[in-house]
């Protein structure tokens, strides 16, 4: 078993760019290392449903709870789904036509 939940049930995941799983919980967000270490956890006042990266950097954590949106400003980025994960500097304003 890689963790088990001491408050609630984890529901949704996602990597962060070392590998680190971040989940929901009944109590906010856990996130635990590749070996099944908790590192840590962000508390929310009320039920985290679900969880995911974003911002132009993906080091934004956005928690979707019971009642209400919470950002958290991270020091790691998530994982880039599609292909190899890009730095801010190639990303690159549409051209105007």
């Amino acid at each position: 078993m890689f963790a088990t939940s001491d408050c609630g049930l984890f529901d949704g995941f996602r990597l962060d760019i070392a590998g680190n799983l971040w989940t929901s919980a009944g109590d906010g967000v856990h996130c635990y290392a590749p070996d099944g270490t908790r590192l840590g956890r962000i508390l929310i006042p009320e039920t985290v449903a679900n969880v995911c990266f974003g911002g132009i950097s993906r080091n934004r954590l956005y928690v979707c709870a019971t009642t209400s949106l919470y950002a958290v400003t991270l020091n790691t980025r998530g994982h880039h789904v599609i292909g190899e994960a890009i730095a801010p500097s190639d990303i690159r304003a549409p051209a105007r036509t």
